[in-house]
């Protein structure tokens, strides 16, 4: 399965927000460098394989095959399942990754909490407010990123992502939620609605921003922001959430990016 469901919230928490309302725009964001400062996968896949000695080992021994295959789009499902592979190798269910994504996020609440960029949950909470239906869509295991919000954030929005499964005596990515896959993976979750508005800061997500009808580019890498001026319908926004290092226009009241 491709989603994750709701984490456990308080009550207060469940009370704080409409239940989407029938015939709401379907509202998507992207998680890493959107909603999350960094790369929430390569953090967690780092952290599996420092565990252990041995295994930062097999890291250092395949990584000369592995890691150039993650720059590329075609390759980089394979770079990354190779070491996600090197992390779990010795499980052999997706709920041991399931066991061992929660016990990260449990051991690194602060650290996560942190790097939550507090713009972006604020225009997730609008949406939120205003009965939208909202989805995270992110190339990280959904495990992840439901964990992250549920435990950390307090949100409690389903959670599209990579499919995880035992392959070569370890589990790893099976199916990559990145590119047009996101938009298939999207729709076989049930999410068919025109998508009205979608958030990322990357260019492997333009099916994604293509397709809704008010796309908004955040947190982008420099380089990649007169590409997106390119391709993006004029006017398109193009801000910055607070993550450093990153590009865009500094959000404010009047253009954070919701409806």
């Amino acid at each position: 399965m491709s989603t994750a469901g709701p984490g456990p919230r308080t009550d207060a928490a469940r009370e704080a927000y409409p239940a989407a309302r029938d015939g709401a725009p379907l509202v998507v964001f992207d998680f890493d460098h959107t909603l999350y400062d960094g790369d929430s996968g390569g953090h967690l896949f780092k952290w599996l394989i420092r565990r252990a000695w041995w295994r930062t080992a097999l890291a250092a021994l395949i990584a000369p095959v592995f890691a150039p295959m993650i720059a590329f789009l075609p390759t980089r499902r394979v770079g990354i399942s190779g070491f996600v592979w090197a992390g779990t190798v010795g499980f052999h269910r997706r709920r041991d990754l399931d066991a061992l994504i929660d016990r990260y996020v449990a051991l690194h609440t602060d650290g996560i909490r942190h790097r939550l960029l507090p713009a972006a949950l604020e225009v997730l909470h609008r949406h939120r407010a205003d009965g939208d239906q909202v989805v995270i869509a992110t190339g990280a295991p959904p495990e992840l990123a439901r964990a992250i919000l549920a435990f950390v954030a307090h949100e409690d929005v389903p959670v599209v992502g990579t499919e995880v499964g035992p392959r070569f005596g370890a589990v790893v990515a099976t199916r990559h939620c990145h590119n047009e896959m996101k938009m298939t993976m999207l729709r076989e979750a049930g999410f068919a609605a025109p998508v009205a508005v979608a958030y990322s800061d990357s260019s492997a997500d333009l099916p994604l921003l293509r397709a809704a009808a008010k796309p908004v580019v955040v947190n982008p890498k420099a380089d990649r922001v007169d590409m997106f001026r390119r391709v993006l319908p004029a006017g398109t926004p193009i801000l910055n959430w607070g993550c450093p290092g990153r590009a865009g226009d500094p959000a404010s009241d009047s253009h954070v990016g919701a409806t």
